[in-house]
């Protein structure tokens, strides 16, 4: 058997203090003792892919991180292991419980990924070894875990009933947040198209604030009108944009701002509780609402079944405002920044694109390379809400379309 708290000791000697997942059983030890400590964070996910992805946004703040599941965790983990960690090389360490492991009596709902559970990390190129014993866990994480990091590739110790001792550690409480403020603005029959308003955003947007762009034509006309180091535009693992900008806000001093989609908003709205919950004062939920899935040929979303700012409100964002109209835009935008967040601008747009739209032209670790040196940059001011008199003064660069 392993202690919990050495397990967790040995972690944090090797740097790793950034713990999310979502808990089994067989993890109650660790789950608990990560829970109950002060000395690293630990997030509470809705669910495993959620999880992978908010540990992504750690990790280009500067954090190592572990992200905890039961096997069966892994169907969920797949589209971010696959399209968000590995195309930016994002690494992570993954405590995976093996449920239904072969010969060991277990639910039935277990049996098929207990058999796969190894070859299915194998398929996804994630290394992999059982828990080490008490002797030999902080040798492992000097000798295999890091250096595989390091290097820019996940890891995965696999667990089994029995393995953690129990412990007396208990989950630490946190209270309850209130429903957050709704404005509704105007509405309009001649909504803006997104273009319009990432143009405005670009053209309000301070040097000291990352942008994180969902998937898809979003990211793609971000980086055509303008393209900078602050961006991160993501290529991949759709619905989970919040939950890295998450990551980054919990572990940078720098401001985030998330433009996301309906249709992504929809695949992983759990993230929106999450984001809730934790409140970073310095993350703000941009929410681009054109009601289709424009990369793939304009189908309806379910988004007029929805009332996106009773949402954000009903979990815990501060502050929501709905607009419909492009002049609205900046002043909403520099409302939502001068009031401690986490807080939400919901803008009803029209469907389609520019024409003949590109594609980025670099590389998804390069862009995550460039964009986590940005975070990890010269940082002048204190963690949260910037002050008001700071506000007003902030440097924005100017913005002039691309020409390449």
């Amino acid at each position: 058997m392993l202690s919990a708290a050495n397990f967790v000791d040995a972690a944090l000697l090797s740097g790793f203090d950034f713990f999310t997942g979502v808990p089994c059983s067989l993890l109650t030890p660790l789950v608990n003792e990560t829970c109950s400590r002060c000395d690293l964070s630990y997030v509470v996910a809705t669910s495993e892919g959620e999880a992978v992805a908010i540990a992504a946004g750690a990790y280009l703040a500067g954090k190592k991180t572990v992200v905890m599941s039961q096997n069966s965790g892994l169907g969920n983990m797949v589209n971010p292991l696959t399209s968000l960690n590995f195309p930016f090389r994002i690494p992570t360490l993954l405590i995976v419980t093996w449920r239904g492991r072969p010969g060991e009596p277990d639910e039935p709902q277990h049996e098929l990924m207990g058999r796969i559970t190894a070859s299915m990390l194998a398929l996804l190129e994630i290394p992999m070894s059982v828990l080490p014993s008490d002797e030999n866990v902080a040798e492992t994480f000097r000798a295999i875990i890091s250096p595989a990091i390091a290097s820019g590739l996940s890891y995965a110790l696999i667990t089994k009933k029995g393995d953690f001792a129990e412990t007396c550690a208990s989950e630490r409480q946190f209270a309850p947040k209130p429903a957050g403020a709704i404005e509704r603005w105007c509405e309009s029959s001649e909504r803006p198209t997104r273009v319009s308003v990432l143009e405005h955003l670009l053209g309000s947007v301070a040097d000291d604030t990352a942008i994180i762009a969902t998937t898809g034509k979003t990211g793609r006309e971000l980086y055509t009108l303008q393209d900078r180091d602050q961006h991160l535009y993501m290529v991949g693992a759709m619905g989970s944009a919040s939950a890295v900008g998450l990551g980054v806000a919990m572990n940078s001093q720098k401001p985030v701002i998330v433009v996301d989609g309906d249709g992504a908003a929809l695949m992983r709205m759990g993230t929106f509780a999450t984001i809730g919950a934790r409140g970073p004062e310095i993350f703000l939920h941009i929410l681009l609402d054109n009601g289709v899935h424009d990369s793939t040929g304009g189908q309806r979303t379910v988004s007029s079944q929805v009332d996106w700012a009773s949402i954000a409100a009903a979990n815990g964002y501060r502050h929501t405002i709905s607009i419909a109209r492009i002049e609205d835009f900046a002043r909403a935008l520099d409302a939502l920044q001068s009031r401690p967040g986490p807080n939400c601008l919901h803008v009803r747009t029209l469907p389609g694109s520019i024409e003949n739209l590109g594609r980025q032209k670099v590389a998804p670790h390069e862009v995550a390379e460039r964009f986590s040196s940005f975070l990890r940059g010269r940082q002048e001011l204190g963690r949260g809400r910037l002050p008001d008199d700071v506000t007003s003064m902030r440097a924005r660069r100017p913005f002039s379309p691309r020409t390449a």
